[in-house]
């Protein structure tokens, strides 16, 4: 994997995307037959292409959204965040079927828990059109289940010559039922797993365990710790970044942040520390507000 030419520079990221209603400061979590009540509510675009394609920009990495989104009033309420965050919303498919795609998030101190819906297919009909453009030079997939419905597109990103991270995004179904899980993945440059996800993978515990074993399969393995910071392992080289100590607010997004520091890093410099450093400081920024994005500007 060499550095990205300064000419094919932009990142498209490519996942549904979603509303994501987070609720904060949760006393307690809801029980069957029984009413909470947050003390705050925050509505937000959310889901990991969107997030990562936010702090690119946000890092001034030119990126593009390739994604679905419906056209009823849940989605629609999306456009001014959208249109704000410095992202290339050309390859957008707008369709009644792609909506409404909400998530719903339940923040208690450390602890989240997620109800989300999938609308409609996930392949945008300017796939090929997104992946072609003259100025991108790498695919970020921002979960497994797109590119499980969407097998062909490590091919087609391939044959315009580019390099290709994936966020395999927790899916219990996908991942520790999914028995083709690394034959689909095969071409996958740089692989984002967080802890849990890579112990589901491996049947490992350690970090160093599942690091070793899933260099097997990928050239570059990225392993998301939470609290603990990050590791990465590249060839003979292994290196490890402590977290930040910061004031956690929400942890939704925060490896989807972590990717597009890492991946702004890598693509400029190949430095493995460096992008770790860089991957840990984006999700740090992340984790101190609600949402997965940047401060919003609108």
């Amino acid at each position: 994997m060499s550095g990205m030419p300064s000419e094919r520079s932009k990142v498209v990221c490519l996942g549904r995307t979603y509303c994501d209603i987070i609720f904060t400061g949760l006393h307690e979590m809801p029980v069957l037959g029984r009413e909470r009540f947050a003390q705050d509510v925050t509505i937000a675009a959310g889901g990991g292409a969107y997030i990562t394609a936010a702090h690119l920009a946000s890092l001034g990495r030119p990126a593009a959204l390739l994604t679905r989104l419906g056209t009823d009033p849940l989605s629609r309420s999306l456009d001014p965040e959208l249109e704000a965050s410095g992202i290339d919303l050309s390859f957008i498919e707008r369709s009644v079927d792609a909506g409404p795609q909400p998530t719903i998030a339940l923040i208690k101190g450390g602890e989240r828990a997620f109800v989300s819906r999938r609308a409609g297919i996930s392949r945008p009909a300017d796939l090929e059109q997104a992946l072609s453009a003259r100025d991108v030079g790498h695919l970020h997939i921002a979960e497994f289940a797109t590119l499980k419905d969407n097998p062909d597109v490590i091919a087609i990103a391939r044959s315009f010559g580019l390099t290709i991270s994936l966020d395999p995004s927790w899916d219990d179904q996908l991942i520790r039922r999914d028995t083709d899980f690394f034959e689909i993945c095969a071409g996958i440059d740089v692989f984002f797993p967080n802890a849990e996800e890579g112990q589901a993978l491996t049947g490992e515990s350690s970090a160093e365990a599942i690091l070793r074993r899933l260099q097997e399969r990928f050239p570059l393995v990225v392993l998301k710790c939470g609290e603990r910071g990050a590791m990465a392992s590249y060839g003979s080289n292994c290196v490890s970044v402590e977290a930040l100590p910061v004031n956690v607010v929400d942890t939704t997004g925060a490896g989807d942040a972590f990717n597009a520091g890492f991946l702004h890093s890598w693509l400029r410099t190949l430095d493995l520390e460096r992008s770790l450093a860089a991957g840990i400081e984006a999700g740090a920024l992340s984790v101190q507000s609600a949402g997965g994005a940047p401060p919003r500007l609108f």
